[in-house]
């Protein structure tokens, strides 16, 4: 089972909160380049950090992640 970010969904909902990645990065307490792998579907995440994402961008995780 993968976790993947929904890219376009995942980047707007950044964007429209007016978040950049590395302000993302910091409250989500991961790196900024991490956020950047995940808007480009090039990296999974793990389903706590999937919530911690969310939580921070007030969204569910259905939202923004897909469970392969």
């Amino acid at each position: 089972m993968k976790i993947v970010a929904k890219s376009e969904v995942f980047a707007r909902t950044r964007i429209v909160s007016g978040m950049s990645q590395r302000e993302l990065a910091r409250q989500a307490g991961i790196s900024h380049s991490y956020i950047s792998l995940l808007e480009r579907s090039m990296k999974s995440v793990g389903p706590a950090t999937a919530k911690r994402i969310s939580d921070v961008l007030q969204r569910p995780v259905e939202d923004l992640f897909d469970i392969r």
